[in-house]
């Protein structure tokens, strides 16, 4: 069962994720028979019991069925951030007979008070929703800046739409989720009936609201496991953010 806002135990301060053939690499030497590599947690053991200088917020992007929430809970229990998932926020609205809309405007706004409550109580966090326009990433940005926060951008990405298809399918899937690429949320009752939606996943896939900076671009087909320690193993290995375009742009 998912859960809105999720406490962790670890805090370090910054989060790089690069997924290229070097990653793919280190996939294979550090993980053997599916094993995790315990060597990144003995590292990041001792970072447990220290606060960070600085505090993180973690803005997750990627089309339904892309793995962000997946993604953004294992994240939020390996570096001590709370995670809001808007999801379930937004469903919480629809089932209280809010309009469909009118339930996603009003799970934004409840989401950055969310946000902004929690980082003035110092924790990290990560916010997951949907970067699909640019008011969003901006006021993410806006709030990392205002409370001296680290920000990052962690967008996962698949190109493939029927696998996308097949995993919206395969979810159990709350009131404000889709069940498939051309299955619309139940509780949107025709609002969105004539759309594209083949289109509308192209045009989120390929054209997503993305900072130039501090940005982190994941192809989510790979082991979430694996992913998940080889953003630990960048934690320990990199103490400084690099702008996008020292780390390379896009999925090789």
């Amino acid at each position: 069962m998912r859960t809105s806002l999720l406490i962790a135990p670890h805090s370090p301060a910054e989060v790089i994720l690069v997924l290229s053939s070097v990653a793919k690499t280190w996939f294979k030497k550090e993980h053997h028979h599916g094993k995790t590599d315990k060597t990144v947690y003995n590292k990041l053991k001792p970072m447990s019991t220290q606060q960070t200088a600085q505090k993180i917020f973690i803005q997750m992007s990627g089309a339904p069925g892309s793995g962000k929430s997946t993604m953004a809970r294992m994240l939020g229990e390996s570096i001590g951030a709370v995670v809001i998932d808007h999801d379930i926020l937004r469903s919480s609205l629809l089932e209280a007979n809010v309009p469909f809309d009118q339930a996603a405007k009003q799970a934004y706004q409840l989401q950055w008070a969310l946000a902004q409550d929690i980082m003035k109580q110092g924790h990290s966090i990560i916010v997951d929703s949907t970067c699909n326009f640019e008011e969003v990433l901006e006021r993410g940005r806006e709030l990392a800046q205002q409370y001296g926060f680290v920000y990052w951008y962690v967008e996962c990405k698949v190109q493939d739409i029927d696998l996308l298809d097949q995993r919206l399918r395969n979810r159990d899937a709350l009131a404000s989720q889709r069940t498939g690429v051309d299955r619309p949320p139940a509780a949107a009752h025709g609002a969105r009936a004539g759309e594209d939606s083949h289109a509308l996943f192209r045009k989120w896939i390929e054209n997503p609201c993305r900072p130039l900076d501090n940005a982190i671009i994941v192809d989510s087909t790979g082991d979430m496991e694996m992913l998940r320690d080889f953003i630990l193993k960048r934690v320990i290995d990199f103490q400084s953010p690099l702008p996008m375009e020292k780390m390379g742009r896009g999925i090789k």
